[in-house]
């Protein structure tokens, strides 16, 4: 089983807004979830450079 890092409270609030955004925009469901599946790769703790 994988473990995840927590995302900050207002990381959680920004990812919400932008999915009723990204659902409100694109009326495919495909084109949704790559969407979604975008901005969580782009806020990812584990893509973090140390």
């Amino acid at each position: 089983m994988e473990t995840r890092k927590k995302l900050s409270g207002s990381v959680r609030k920004f990812i919400a807004r932008q999915k009723a955004q990204i659902r409100r925009q694109f009326w495919d469901v495909k084109k949704q979830e790559e969407m979604i599946k975008e901005i969580y790769n782009k806020l990812s703790p584990a893509k973090v450079v140390k």
